[in-house]
């Protein structure tokens, strides 16, 4: 009666190549894998980042005094200021800019006059500075517009800037941070007087 013999031998050199093998291939695509999920995740993080940086910094800058003009003794009737494109700060749309007057006891927002709501909110005049016409409403490096937020109307009677009173104006572009400043009415008026605002 014959025996089955069971061979033990060790690996072939031939089969320790092909397991080799394997294993580094497995090696290779679970490096893969982390790479590049932790490319993603860098990618992901940076746009994060930038986008955050986008949102936070404001991209419009005053340029120049702030001047208001008296539409009688005891009341503002406007006021006119410059802005400009802050350092870095890319093209903004002056049909999108919103700018809201606050004084102690009332709240006023203004649009720009050919903005698409125009017709809900008080428009402000906006012109273009220099010698190149700028159709395209883009306020650019190199620009600059004059706005002028009209005092009158949602401000009449108890709701007038009248001397010595003290009221914030924000710009807001449609990206990026409102620009916000605080201004005092001089101590006394003279009607179609124009003054620096401190």
């Amino acid at each position: 009666m014959s025996k089955l013999v069971r061979n033990e031998d060790a690996f072939t050199g031939l089969e320790a190549a092909i397991v080799l093998i394997a294993f580094i291939v497995v090696a290779a695509v679970f490096s893969y894998v982390v790479l590049g999920a932790g490319f993603f995740t860098t990618q992901k993080s940076q746009e994060v980042v930038h986008t955050g940086v986008a949102q936070t910094s404001s991209t419009l800058e005053i340029s120049g005094p702030v001047i208001a003009q008296a539409s009688s003794a005891t009341a503002l009737g406007q006021v006119s200021f410059y802005l400009q494109i802050a350092a870095g700060g890319s093209p903004v749309d002056m049909k999108k800019v919103t700018y809201t007057v606050a004084t102690e006891n009332h709240v006023v927002t203004f649009v720009d006059e050919d903005s698409d709501d125009a017709g809900t909110f008080t428009p402000v005049t906006r012109e273009f500075v220099g010698t190149e016409v700028n159709v395209d409403n883009l306020l650019e490096k190199h620009e600059m517009v004059m706005i002028t937020i009209p005092l009158t109307g949602e401000f009449a009677d108890a709701n007038r800037i009248q001397p010595n009173d003290r009221f914030n104006v924000d710009i807001k572009p449609d990206i990026g941070a409102a620009l916000g400043m605080t201004k005092t009415a001089p101590a006394a008026l003279i009607t179609d007087h124009n003054y620096e605002l401190y």
